[in-house]
């Protein structure tokens, strides 16, 4: 089986050390370089070609959001999981928009983060449904709410009826096979429609479907927030 390779991002070299020390004794990861800084993120994915970059937030020159609006703007770039504290909300959800698989803590438990790292290779979001909801819940301002509401539906408006059922889906957290039993579809269809949601809204990852489809107003829950 060949390793999943990961490249370190964090300013700390303390941190990285002990993630190198709990992804090294994982048989199926191989740390294949690591960096202090944004800056040195792009050169290197180029040269090492990682699956997974876990990428801080914080760092003194090019910080970990705009080098992951960089790395996934780019062909074939890596998934990304910021490395974070869970009170930076709203920077977490920039790296979401941005195309960021996921996040994890630094005081994770070390399971968890070799856990997240093999997910994130295989193409699973590392965000659990209720964690997305409470970030997603914290973001502030009412302007900023309502203009993001507007142009989310100006996107989803590209998608068909039945496509539409799966974005509010996915919102909802389910996975394909729920999906499938609750629609009545088959699992190939509902991943075809899952492809082409994608595409039609040049989105990364099912992450992002879920924002845009809270930004929109089509989760249950938004609706009751909108009347209380």
């Amino acid at each position: 089986m060949t390793a999943i390779k990961v490249l370190l991002v964090d300013d700390d070299p303390l941190v990285r050390a002990g993630l190198c020390l709990m992804l090294g004794g994982a048989a199926d990861i191989e740390v294949v370089g690591e960096a202090g800084d944004g800056s040195e993120v792009a050169p290197l994915v180029e040269r090492l070609a990682p699956d997974v970059v876990l990428m801080d937030i914080r760092m003194p020159t090019v910080d970990g959001l705009a080098a992951t609006e960089l790395l996934r703007a780019g062909e074939h770039p890596p998934e990304v999981v910021v490395l974070t504290t869970f009170h930076a909300d709203e920077q977490v959800l920039r790296a979401l928009r941005a195309g960021a698989a996921g996040f994890v803590l630094k005081d994770t438990r070390p399971a968890e983060i070799v856990a997240a790292v093999r997910k994130v290779a295989a193409g699973v979001p590392v965000l659990s449904p209720a964690v997305t909801r409470q970030l997603i819940s914290r973001v502030a301002g009412d302007d900023p709410r309502r203009d993001r509401s507007r142009l989310a539906r100006q996107r989803l408006a590209a998608l068909g009826e039945r496509e539409r059922e799966v974005a509010v889906a996915i919102g909802r957290g389910r996975p394909n096979a729920d999906i499938a039993a609750e629609l009545y579809m088959s699992l190939a269809t509902v991943k075809t429609h899952v492809s082409r949601i994608l595409t039609k809204l040049e989105l990364n990852n099912r992450v992002q479907i879920a924002l845009l489809a809270h930004d929109a107003g089509w989760l249950p829950q938004d609706e009751h927030e909108a009347r209380t």
